[in-house]
């Protein structure tokens, strides 16, 4: 296989992720109930757990994998941590349409800093797309109703500005450790699920999730907040870091349509522009992919 189909397959295997985190907001209404932090620990615990007998059932040796060098363990379990912290603390400091907005900056952000990456050009459909992306993933965040900043919610929008800092520059930076492999990520989850329950007994109450809940749980902790960090470690370290970059807005669009299929939202002509601008974006960011194809058809 070229090392161009390599990076293609790594590209697609990276976009999973982003149909996995289209699962987040139908799953979430289910566990609305749990605290946040808790909620994240627990689906991070259950990554790490599910992730531990994967790799023993593999036949690898655990201990082998997890040792990486530090600045992987602490780039990763500050990344996925980290995140999921700026973006709590964002959402209850700050509206939520206006602080979703500004953590949706982070897919922008990874094509603008993948311009710092050895190998990788920064092109001018990049960005376009990146920004047709945005518009897009605001339409559909704000449902066409505009938004409204007020310095009042300054350390919410502060915060969510974080939140778009670290997830964008953990995706770029996890280039650097593409030696590390993709099954180290059970480590880094088990990392940000003790750092969640910290965080979650110094900061809220337990909550005893019922039977219902705990399934939800589960299946955030094997999809949307489990299996999608796998594939979009692969895709980061291996793939097109721009075309994953734009196509991480497909995942407000996806999760839209889910939510207006299971009558949990409404499909509205901005609903429509939305997804309108995002496709574009993301079409017109892999434009080399797509040259590419063509060239061997």
């Amino acid at each position: 296989m070229s090392l161009a189909a390599q990076k293609s397959k790594a590209t697609f295997v990276g976009m999973i992720a982003v149909v996995l985190w289209a699962l987040l907001a139908l799953f979430t209404t289910e566990v609305s109930a749990i605290p946040p932090f808790q909620l994240v620990s627990l689906c991070f615990a259950v990554a790490a757990v599910f992730s531990f007998v994967w790799i023993v059932l593999s036949g690898k040796n655990p201990r082998l994998i997890l040792r990486q060098p530090p600045g992987a363990w602490v780039l990763s379990v500050g990344g996925l941590f980290g995140y999921h912290f700026f973006y709590f603390v964002a959402l209850a400091n700050a509206p939520a349409v206006e602080a979703s907005l500004i953590a949706y900056l982070w897919p922008l952000l990874i094509v603008v800093f993948s311009a710092l990456l050895p190998g990788e050009t920064l092109r001018w459909y990049h960005v376009a797309g990146g920004l047709l992306g945005l518009c897009g993933a605001a339409l559909l965040v704000t449902k066409g109703q505009g938004i409204a900043f007020d310095p009042a919610f300054g350390l919410g929008y502060g915060a969510a500005i974080i939140c778009s800092l670290l997830w964008s520059g953990y995706s770029v930076l996890n280039r650097r450790y593409g030696a590390v492999p993709v099954e180290a990520v059970c480590g880094f989850c088990a990392g940000a699920a003790v750092l969640g329950f910290v965080t979650h007994f110094g900061m809220e109450s337990w909550v005893t999730p019922n039977v219902r809940q705990w399934l939800a749980i589960i299946g955030l902790g094997l999809g949307p907040v489990g299996a999608a960090f796998f594939v979009w470690d692969f895709g980061t370290k291996h793939g097109d870091i721009q075309v994953l970059g734009v196509a991480a807005y497909g995942a407000p669009l996806l999760s839209t349509i889910l939510l207006v299929v299971f009558g949990k939202a409404d499909a509205t002509p901005a609903v429509a522009l939305g997804c309108l601008f995002i496709v574009g974006g993301a079409l017109v960011a892999s434009r080399d992919m797509i040259l590419r194809s063509r060239r061997k058809a």
